[in-house]
């Protein structure tokens, strides 16, 4: 039976057309389901009074990551620790991107300034304190229990304790953001008390169910593309796997901003990032030869300090709350579309 299984279900027999066939396909399955999440979760944030800021960070961008994290931690346990990587800091790079694209199509003011959120800023310091400490840990010992890093638990406790300050952002703020014309604050929809709460669970996990078995596909699909094509798996894992599974991030930003739930675009995306960053804990744990920050290249290592830097000048954005800004965007969206046009250029330039 083994001899007569046919070649397509078996990846390593794929050519490189096939792997691009069923690369494409996954990312067309995720754009849609990304667009389909977003207006569930809007919803879910309505009626569990969690808020959009919450629901982005917990909801949204658990669900829109849901198929990157598959990615990583499959490519980890198979021994492909640089593509399990790449694909988790790359995604966070590309995402931060995805939020001045997001800007760019919300054209009253910036939304930096529109979507002021004390929660969406919490988010933005848990994600650079994350991405420190993953910075951190290539530079301490080599030591592991169970060949999980120290710092892999550490991440998930910094996670939801920091995910617990954002709820209580929103639920005991000690400050609020000056309301100004262009401020759009999170309003509960009527239209969201029409479905049921079990409908929405359940259309929620449906669609946690697609994205994690396209993430399952995209991993064999993207390893083909490295070898095939002889581009790195950083590269692979960077500009391709990333900006796929991320995908989600930039058609539920723009549903989101057009539909008014500003707070929930970027709460989105930086929920997004924050649960990227457990990518690579998660990862620690699937790779069994040690641990996996101790094998990072130095490409990733580039991605790493990018993103620290790219949150950074996003927290700058946040709390300046400039109105208007180069071509109708903030000054910190060019800021970061420019950072991340660098780190795209030096990789592939061979300059790390």
């Amino acid at each position: 039976m083994q001899g007569n299984q046919l070649p397509f279900f078996n990846p390593d027999h794929w050519s490189l057309t096939q792997s691009i066939a069923v690369f494409a396909g996954c990312a067309f399955v995720i754009a849609v389901t990304g667009t389909w999440i977003t207006y569930v979760v809007d919803q879910l944030a309505d009626r569990t009074g969690a808020g959009e800021a919450v629901a982005g960070a917990v909801f949204l961008g658990g669900a829109t990551s849901l198929a990157g994290s598959v990615l990583s931690v499959t490519a980890a346990w198979k021994g492909h620790p640089e593509l399990a990587v790449s694909n988790a800091l790359g995604g966070i790079a590309v995402q931060t991107l995805f939020l001045a694209v997001a800007d760019f199509c919300y054209r009253r003011a910036n939304l930096e300034h529109a979507a002021a959120s004390a929660p969406n800023m919490l988010q933005t310091a848990l994600l650079i304190s994350l991405l420190a400490l993953i910075l951190l840990a290539p530079l301490l010992p080599d030591v592991t229990f169970f060949a999980i890093h120290p710092i892999t638990p550490l991440l998930l406790g910094f996670y939801f304790y920091g995910i617990r300050l954002v709820r209580g952002a929103r639920l005991q703020p000690m400050w609020r953001p000056l309301v100004t014309r262009e401020t759009r604050q999170d309003i509960p929809q009527k239209s969201s008390l029409l479905s049921s709460m079990s409908s929405l669970w359940l259309r929620f996990i449906l669609l946690l169910v697609i994205l994690g078995m396209t993430g399952w596909l995209l991993e064999p699909a993207a390893n083909n593309i490295a070898i095939k094509t002889g581009l790195s798996e950083t590269a692979v894992g960077v500009l391709l796997t990333a900006v796929s599974t991320s995908i989600p991030e930039l058609v539920t930003s723009i549903a989101a901003v057009r539909s008014g739930a500003l707070t929930l675009a970027v709460g989105g995306i930086l929920g997004g990032n924050v649960f990227d960053t457990l990518f690579t804990a998660a990862s620690d744990i699937a790779y069994r030869q040690g641990s996996i920050y101790h094998v990072m290249p130095k490409a990733s290592i580039l991605w790493v300090t990018l993103t620290l830097l790219m949150s950074g000048v996003l927290m700058m954005g946040l709390i300046r709350r400039e109105e208007q800004g180069i071509a109708k965007i903030g000054t910190e969206s060019a800021a970061i579309i420019v950072l991340y046009g660098i780190g795209v250029i030096v990789m592939l330039t061979g300059g790390v």
